[in-house]
Order: structure tokens, then C-alpha cells, then sequence
């Protein structure tokens, strides 16, 4: 605390201190204004005209917020709203929201006074035998009472440009929340259409069995009858098994993405499943618009952004620490050594004035820390530019992989329809007595292999769908969404 030495000024010389004070300050206000540090602005970064794994769209923006339900599935729906209701990974970003917006707020009380209220008492005691003065009581109580000011006047920033950083950081936070939910939505939407593609893979391995069950009967009955030797019973039984086992791979890899699934909707496994059936997976088309638009689109974009913002500012924050420091203070209040005289004017105590703290030599500590902000807005730059680099790679790979999984499909229908062929005519010079069983074997298993990799393109498809879905960035209203995520 501090206070005055004496209590006889008079009440003109304390009104021209006071003056005197106010004026020093109001001086010193008037350089307030300027922020030392550089101003930001977004560094130039890689840019592209075109796809070039497929056609520019100019109506990408028709993609919902919530992008999921074009795919018009109800179960999907339901998955999506459960999940975002209920996962922790979620409720981890929302809780760093409020932190971010409380440390914004935090960094924003410095921008005003601080004002605090304090009182003491003691009881003193002198020694009979120390230096006293003559009819001095060794025996006296001392008691205080004050307000005190603190402030601090942000002639180079220092203040504005700490809360630029924070509030550049409570920016990047929230906007992790959006990249949050939207990997959280695609990871729901993936896990669930590769569940619906391994369940139509399951009845094609199911309807083989039926098939080769009724085949091992019928190799059977014929070898009893002395048609066939007992090698071709012997490779009809091996093909049921083979594909029991093929089921058994579908059922155990079924359950294991139904466990993920489950966790995502934050739920435990044992208390989550999905029934079992056919879906005719057919992906829509999802239109890639113009390059430029994922700057604003993706949202781990937007959050690379912002953290280079942060960082930019704190080069500010860095460079003020080779100005003065300017402080304003002032302590009003009252002293006494007699409760009975605590409250009386004279006992009334106060100080004002700027006090100045200038850094002369500081072992280069200001220097480096001056550098090592520097270098961390290089590496947020750099950050930046390999985000957006890498949305472009992922868009291009999810076009490339639709256009090739579409050529891919077409040529396994036209193989399918050729292996059913095959097996039909393999049977008939079968009974005819013309070929072997394992020609009939043979053509059986490309029938089968075919059927499977139809059912997983289809499942392919519409999983790749959902990755361009979120290499775009999801919805174009996102922002919205993650805040009605967070007021939750």
C-alpha cells in the first residue's frame, strides 16, 4: 500500500496535485493508439482454377448443413442426431468453447482498471531499550484502510495485442468445434454405410451357401448313384466351407464396425445395434464447386487462419516488451495508531501517479522471445498453406476415386453377367458329361467373387461420397450449427 508521508496539506495543494496527476495522465493517454507489432493479413496461398479430376460446379452451395440427409435414409438420421446429442469427443470441443471464451474475457480485464479494497490491523509493541522517542508508548495499535487503483496505460498495445491473440485463439477454438462435428457426422456416416454394404455382402455369401449346400446334395446323391467319383463330393464340400469361413469374416469385421459406431453415438456397445438388411446404396451426386470456395468452406482451414492471426499478434504482444511500461496508481483510505481516531479526516491518507518501469538490460530475453514469436507465425504460415494444400488433395482424390469406382462398377456388372453365364453353361456340359466339376467349381467361385465386389463398390461409393462431402467442408452454414452445438 502506498500512502503519504505527512497529513498537513493543505486542501488547495492536494486539488493542484490531484490536477497535476490528471494532466500527466491525459498526456500520457494521448499516445494510447498505436499497436507496435504488425497488423495482420492473409499470406498469399497455393490457389487453383479447376478439379482436375472432374467439372467445376458453380451451385456447390445447394449442399444442406445438414449434408447427410441427401443421402435419404432414415436410420442414418437418427444415428446422426444421436451422436451429436450424446458424444464425448464432441462435449470435449464444446467445453474448450466456454474455456476459450472465458480466457478472452480474462485477457480483456486488462484493458480497464483494477480496483481492490484492503484493511489491516495490528498490534505493536517497541522495545523499552531500542531507539524510542522521548513520551513515545511502546505499546500501539496501527490500522489501515484503502482503496487501490492499478492501471495500466496500453501505450504500445501490449494490452490490445494480447487481446487480439485471445480472442483469435477463442476464434480457432470454436472453429475446432466444427471441424469436431463434421468429422464426427462423416465418421457416423461412414461406419454406418460400410455396415449396410457388409450386410448385402452377407446375403450374397448366405445365398452362396444355400447354393452350395444344395450342390454338395446333389454331389452326393449322385456319387451313391455311382455317377461321379467321390473327388468332386470332396471339392463340393471344400467350397461350402470356404465360404462359411467368408462368412464368418463378414460377421466378425459386421461387428466390429457396429462397436465404433456405437462409441461415435456415444453409447456402450453392449447396449447398441443396428438390424440387419438389404440397402440399395445409391450415392448422390455431390457438386464440387469452385476451388477458391474452400478457403470459407473448410473449417480446418478457417481454424489454420486463425491461429496464424494468434500468432501474428503476439509478435505485438513481444515487441511491446522493449517499451516502458507505464502504470497509473493511486491509493485512497484512512490510517490510524487509535481506533477511536480511525475514522476522523485527519487520519484520511492518499497517493496518485504514474510510475514507469523501462527495460535497460534484460540478458536478451525480450530479444528471443521477439524471435521466437516470429518464428512461430513462419510455422503457423506454413501450417496454413499445407491445410490448404492438402483440402485440395483430398477433394481430388475423392473425385478421382468416384470416377474410377464408377468405371470400376460398370466393368464388375458386365463381368458378373459373364460369370453367370460361364456357371450356366459350365453346369449344362456338367450333366452332359462333357467337362469336369471343377470347371462347374470354378465358374461358381468368379460368380461369387464378382457378387461380393459388386455389393463392396456400391458401399465404396457411397463412403468416397461422404469423404468429398467432407474434404468440401461439410455444410456451407456450419458456423451456425456448432453454436447451437455449444448452447447446448
Amino acid at each position: 500500500m502506498m500512502r503519504s508521508q505527512s497529513y498537513s496539506y493543505s486542501p488547495f495543494f492536494m486539488h493542484h496535485a490531484i490536477m497535476r496527476a490528471l494532466a500527466t495522465t491525459t498526456g500520457l493517454l494521448l499516445l494510447v493508439g498505436c499497436a507496435v507489432g504488425p497488423n495482420y493479413s492473409r499470406p498469399p496461398v497455393p490457389s487453383q482454377t479447376n478439379w482436375k479430376e472432374g467439372q467445376v460446379a458453380t451451385n456447390a452451395a445447394n449442399l444442406p448443413t445438414d449434408w447427410w440427409k441427401i443421402f435419404n435414409d432414415d436410420q442414418l438420421r437418427f444415428l446422426e442426431a444421436k451422436a451429436v446429442e450424446a458424444n464425448q469427443d464432441l462435449q470435449v470441443a464444446v467445453a474448450r468453447v466456454t474455456e476459450a471464451r472465458a480466457l478472452v474475457r480474462v485477457s480483456k480485464a486488462d484493458l480497464y482498471p483494477s480496483i481492490s479494497a484492503n484493511g489491516s490491523y495490528s498490534r505493536n509493541r517497541l522495545s523499552a531499550n531500542g531507539a524510542v522517542l522521548p513520551q513515545q508508548k511502546l505499546d500501539a495499535d496501527n490500522l489501515s484502510g484503502s482503496f487501490d487503483l492499478s492501471y495500466e496505460l496500453d501505450v504500445w498495445g501490449r494490452v490490445r495485442r494480447s487481446v487480439e491473440a485471445s480472442s483469435a485463439d477463442a476464434s480457432a477454438v470454436t472453429t475446432d468445434l466444427q471441424v469436431v462435428l463434421l468429422t464426427l457426422t462423416a465418421d457416423v456416416a461412414r461406419n454406418y454405410f460400410q455396415i449396410r454394404s457388409l450386410d448385402n455382402e452377407k446375403l450374397v455369401i448366405e445365398a452362396t451357401i444355400d447354393l452350395r449346400r444344395d450342390s454338395l446334395h446333389l454331389q452326393e446323391t449322385r456319387h451313391q448313384a455311382g455317377l461321379i467319383n467321390e473327388m468332386d463330393v470332396t471339392r463340393a464340400r471344400t467350397e461350402l466351407a470356404n465360404v462359411e469361413a467368408d462368412l464368418q469374416t463378414v460377421i466378425r469385421s459386421r461387428a466390429q464396425v457396429e462397436h465404433v459406431l456405437a462409441v461415435l453415438c456415444g453409447q456402450p456397445p453392449a447396449e447398441f445395434s443396428i438390424a440387419a438388411q438389404a440397402s440399395d446404396i445409391t450415392p448422390p451426386e455431390i457438386p464440387a464447386g469452385l476451388p477458391s470456395l474452400l478457403l470459407q468452406r473448410r473449417p480446418d482451414i478457417v481454424e489454420a487462419e486463425q491461429h496464424l492471426e494468434a500468432t501474428s499478434a503476439r509478435i505485438g504482444v513481444a515487441k511491446a516488451a522493449f517499451f516502458p511500461t507505464i502504470m497509473l496508481t493511486s491509493t485512497a483510505g484512512l490510517e490510524s495508531l487509535d481506533l477511536g481516531t480511525f475514522i476522523n479526516w485527519e487520519s484520511r491518507a492518499w497517493s496518485v501517479g504514474p510510475s514507469i518501469r523501462v527495460p535497460i538490460f534484460e540478458g536478451g530475453r525480450n530479444r528471443a522471445n521477439f524471435k521466437a514469436s516470429e518464428a512461430r507465425y513462419d510455422e503457423s504460415v506454413a501450417a496454413y498453406r499445407s491445410t490448404v494444400l492438402n483440402a485440395f488433395r483430398e477433394v481430388e482424390d475423392s473425385l478421382s476415386d468416384l470416377t474410377t469406382l464408377s468405371s470400376q462398377g460398370e466393368a464388375v456388372n458386365r463381368a458378373l453377367v459373364s460369370a453367370r453365364d460361364t456357371t450356366t453353361l459350365g453346369n449344362e456340359r456338367y450333366q452332359k458329361g462333357l467337362s469336369n466339376y471343377l470347371d462347374v467349381v470354378d465358374a461358381q467361385r468368379v460368380v461369387l467373387q464378382a457378387e461380393r465386389q459388386q455389393a463392396q463398390i456400391l458401399g465404396q461409393r457411397a463412403m468416397t461420397t461422404i469423404f468429398l462431402a467432407k474434404a468440401l467442408g461439410g455444410g456451407w452454414e456450419y458456423s451456425s450449427a456448432s453454436e447451437n452445438v455449444a448452447s447446448k
